[in-house]
C-alpha cells in the first residue's frame, strides 16, 4: 500500500510541476500580449484558442485516456507497446485531416476565423505536431518526469521567442510560428526517450486502427460533451456579444482553464494504480487531502478578483471581476466533478457513465444557451450560471452510479 500512494504521489509531484508551468508560463506572457495586443486583437486570440479546442478534441479521440490503459494493460510488453503506439498514430493522423476539413470549412462561415485565417491554420499545426509527442505513452509507462520534461522545454522555447519577437498586432501571425518550433524540439525529445526505451513504433493494419477509434470513441464522447462548458460558450460570446465581452470571457476562461490545470494532475496521476489495483482508501485519501487546498483557493480567488485581473491583464480588465467572483463555485464543483469522473467510476469499468453523465451535462448546457439566446438573456452572468449548474448536474449523476456500483470496489 506504501508503495502504491508513493508511485501516486511522485506521479501526482511530476504532473504537478507540468501543470505549474502550464499555469505560470502563459502568465508570464498573458500581461504581456493582452497590453501589447488591443482588446479585439486579444478576443482574437481567444475566440481562435476556442476553435482549437475543439480541433484538439476531434485529433485526441480521447487516446490519453484509452491510450493510457492499454499501456498500462500492455504490462510491459515492449512489442506490443509499439504497436499500441503505432495504431494510434495512424488513427491520430487520419483524425488530423478530418479536423483541417473541418476548420476549413469554420474559417469560411464564421467571419472572426475568415478575417484571420492564415492566425487560424498556424494555431492548427501545434496540435498536429501534437500526434508524434505520444504522452498517452508516458503517462502509462508511469514515466511522468518524461511528459513533464518534454512540455517544459517546448514551452519555455515558446515563452522566451514571444518576448523577443512578439512587439505589436502586427505580429499576430507570428505568435503560433512559436509554438511550432517548441514543438518540433518535443518532438525530438520524445524521439531520444523512445530509444532509450528501446521502443520502436510498428504500424498496424486498417482494421485495428479502425478498431482503435471504436474502442476510444466512448472516451471521445466525453471529452468532446465536455467542451460544452468552455468552448462552445466562448464560440457563442464571439457570435451573439461584442468584442469586449469576448475579451472578458477569453480572460475568465483562460482562469478557470489554469485552476482545472491544477486539477487534472490529481486524476492523471492516480488514474494508472486505480486501473491496477482497485484501491478506493487510495482515492479517498487524495480527496481529503485537497478538497481544503481546493476551498483556500477559491476563498482566494473571490475576495482578490480585482487585483487577480489587474495583474494579468491590466486594469482594463477589471470590470470582470464580479465574472471571476461567480465562477467560485464552478471552480469548487470542477474539482469533484474531475476525480468522480475517470479515477472513480473508470477503474470499475464505467466508461459508459462517466461519459453519459457528460452527455446528459452538454445537453442542458446547450439547451441553456439556446434558451437564453430566444430570450434575449445572453449575458456573461447568464452562462457563467449555466456553466455551473450543468456541472452540479454532471457530479451528481457521477456520485449517484457510484453509490449504486461501490460494492464492485468492495470485492
Amino acid at each position: 500500500m506504501k508503495l502504491k500512494i508513493n508511485k501516486s504521489a511522485n506521479n501526482i509531484t511530476m504532473l504537478y510541476i507540468m501543470n505549474i508551468a502550464q499555469v505560470i508560463l502563459p502568465l508570464i506572457t498573458l500581461p504581456y500580449l493582452a497590453r501589447i495586443f488591443t482588446v479585439s486583437n486579444y478576443g482574437v486570440v481567444s475566440y481562435v484558442k476556442s476553435v482549437m479546442v475543439y480541433a484538439n478534441l476531434v485529433m485526441q479521440f480521447g487516446f490519453l485516456l484509452s491510450g493510457t490503459r492499454e499501456i498500462v494493460e500492455a504490462k510491459g510488453d515492449l512489442k506490443k507497446i509499439g504497436r499500441i503506439v503505432g495504431k494510434i498514430t495512424q488513427a491520430k493522423l487520419l483524425l488530423s485531416v478530418i479536423a483541417f476539413l473541418i476548420l476549413l470549412m469554420m474559417i469560411s462561415t464564421i467571419p472572426i476565423l475568415r478575417q484571420h485565417a492564415l492566425f487560424t491554420m498556424l494555431m492548427f499545426c501545434p496540435l498536429f505536431l501534437d500526434t508524434f509527442i505520444f504522452e498517452y505513452l508516458f503517462r502509462g509507462l508511469e514515466k511522468m518526469n518524461i511528459v513533464t520534461m518534454r512540455y517544459l522545454i517546448s514551452k519555455s522555447i515558446s515563452v522566451v521567442l514571444t518576448f523577443i519577437f512578439i512587439k505589436n498586432n502586427a505580429d499576430l501571425n507570428i505568435l503560433p510560428v512559436l509554438d511550432i518550433l517548441g514543438s518540433f524540439v518535443a518532438i525530438a525529445w520524445v524521439n531520444f526517450e523512445l530509444k532509450k526505451l528501446k521502443i520502436k513504433i510498428k504500424f498496424d493494419n486498417l482494421k485495428n486502427v479502425i478498431n482503435a477509434l471504436r474502442e476510444s470513441s466512448v472516451y471521445f464522447l466525453s471529452d468532446m460533451s465536455g467542451t460544452a462548458f468552455n468552448a462552445l460558450n466562448t464560440v457563442c460570446v464571439g457570435i451573439f456579444l461584442s468584442a469586449r465581452d469576448v475579451a472578458f470571457w477569453g480572460l475568465i476562461m483562460q482562469f478557470i482553464g489554469a485552476v482545472q490545470s491544477l486539477y487534472y494532475p490529481i486524476q492523471d496521476g492516480i488514474y494508472p494504480e486505480m486501473v491496477k489495483k482497485r484501491d478506493l482508501q487510495l482515492f479517498n485519501k487524495v480527496l481529503l487531502v485537497f478538497i481544503p487546498l481546493v476551498i483556500l483557493g477559491c476563498c482566494i480567488t473571490y475576495f482578490g478578483a480585482p487585483i487577480i485581473l489587474t495583474i494579468i491583464g491590466g486594469p482594463k480588465y477589471k470590470p470582470a471581476a464580479y465574472l471571476m467572483r461567480l465562477s467560485v463555485p464552478l471552480l469548487f464543483i470542477l474539482f469533484l466533478t474531475i476525480l468522480h469522473g475517470w479515477p472513480l467510476l473508470g477503474p470499475i469499468g464505467k466508461i459508459k457513465e462517466v461519459t453519459f453523465s457528460t452527455v446528459i451535462g452538454s445537453i442542458i448546457q446547450v439547451i441553456g444557451l439556446v434558451t437564453l439566446i430566444l430570450c434575449h438573456f445572453m449575458t456573461l452572468f447568464w452562462i457563467m450560471l449555466l456553466m455551473t449548474l450543468s456541472q452540479m448536474v454532471i457530479l451528481i449523476i457521477r456520485l449517484t452510479y457510484f453509490y449504486k456500483y461501490r460494492n464492485l470496489y468492495e470485492k
